[in-house]
């Protein structure tokens, strides 16, 4: 037999071919033993449903997108492996999309893909809050590493990791930070900064600000250049790759790292270990992430619109300790006047 149809299948069960369709779109709707019965049919036929025709029955198309802002940022390896595991779990195909840290490019996406897919899950999504709102009104959505009241969401927790790296500076005796910061419309660099500032001022350190910094190594001389001039002793840029381009500035400077200042990232990607001094940085499983947020979703879609739950799941964080880190030495050259 060429190609089996579900025709076919349908005469060798013994049953109608609407009988056949329901079995693979609405099996809950079908008797067990009929079910049994179909299944055993396709496979020794070699039977496998058409996802399309599937679709024009159930409305599913067993498809979710992941829309990322940066397919480049290492950060997000982990995170698509996860999800993508999750979803072919449940035999679900999960297609990628790079925003290219693009809200236009973003929404034109998500809106070009609406009726191809059966939900969406954003990863660190640059959209204003309203927006993200309108978008969830009209497709199941998942943030990823971002949180809006009203939407179900899935984050590596800020709060309690930002303390943790105070905390550690502190205790090497660092009296001053200076927080590098990510794009103004990352809902992540707004959140780690008002943490860093309040964990700072517990701790009995200064805190500044530089930036906004596109989260790029090649943005890493920049803002080394501005975070050296707040005098600060420690330097907490927004993600690993700013802070290994940080780390670089700082070595074409003569400014030693930890001896003169100290530097942290965020994400602990995988070259946190390889570059020099190796990357002390915030990280956790960001796997986890990927595989609770496709989870969401998929439960959401077991829903009527609107009325599924919401939730806003956080995961922890946990501070990865290297050699960007150090004591702050009592007489500590001033690194203003470097070359």
């Amino acid at each position: 037999m060429g190609n089996p149809t579900i025709y076919d299948v349908a005469r060798v069960a013994g049953v109608a071919t609407s009988t056949v369709s329901r079995v693979f779109t609405k099996p809950g709707r079908i008797a067990e033993a009929t079910r049994e019965r179909v299944l055993q049919a396709a496979r020794e036929l070699g039977y496998q449903p058409n996802p399309h025709a599937r679709a024009l029955t159930s409305n599913r198309t067993q498809t979710i997108a992941m829309v990322v802002s940066d397919i480049t940022n290492p950060h997000f390896f982990e995170l698509i492996r996860g999800a993508e595991m999750r979803a072919k779990a449940a035999a679900y195909t999960l297609v990628l999309v790079n925003a290219e840290e693009s809200t236009r490019m973003e929404l034109e996406q998500v809106r070009r893909l609406a009726r191809s897919v059966d939900g969406f899950l954003l990863a660190a999504s640059r959209q204003p809050d309203d927006k993200l709102v309108e978008l969830a009104a009209g497709q199941p959505v998942v943030l990823v590493n971002r949180q809006v009241e009203g939407i179900a969401s899935v984050v590596l927790e800020p709060w309690e990791g930002c303390r943790q790296i105070v905390a550690h500076l502190a205790s090497l005796g660092h009296t001053s930070l200076a927080y590098l910061a990510g794009p103004t419309n990352s809902w992540m660099a707004v959140s780690r900064w008002a943490a860093l500032r309040d964990a700072a001022a517990e701790a009995g350190m200064s805190a500044v600000r530089t930036g906004p910094y596109t989260p790029t190594v090649a943005s890493g001389g920049a803002a080394a250049d501005a975070a050296i001039r707040t005098g600060a002793t420690a330097l907490v840029a927004h993600n690993d790759l700013l802070a290994i381009g940080v780390l670089r500035r700082l070595a074409d400077r003569s400014i030693r790292v930890p001896t003169d200042v100290s530097v942290v990232g965020f994400d602990d990607i995988f070259a946190a270990e390889l570059c020099t001094p190796t990357l002390t940085t915030l990280g956790g499983a960001h796997s986890n992430v990927g595989r609770a947020a496709v989870e969401v979703l998929l439960e959401s879609l077991g829903h009527p619109r609107g009325q599924g739950p919401t939730p806003q799941i956080v995961l922890p964080s946990q501070l990865v300790i290297r050699d960007s880190t150090g004591p702050s030495a009592d007489q500590r050259p001033d690194p203003r006047r470097s070359r």
